[in-house]
């Protein structure tokens, strides 16, 4: 019961944190900018480590 308690206050105020940030974030034009280029390397990066994968024979 304890460990749930403990869980359940610490993952609420990660939630409210994140909250808070992505507010924070989210108000900020350049940041929006660069988190779009950011997530689209990652995005197009992954793709590609897929693609070779499969090519690759097993």
């Amino acid at each position: 019961m304890i460990q749930v308690v403990i869980a359940v206050t610490f993952n609420g105020l990660i939630a409210m944190g994140a909250g808070t940030i992505a507010v924070f974030l989210g108000r900020k034009p350049l940041w929006l900018k660069v988190q779009r280029y950011l997530m689209g390397t990652v995005l197009a990066g992954l793709a590609l480590k897929l693609a070779v994968e499969r090519a690759r024979p097993a």
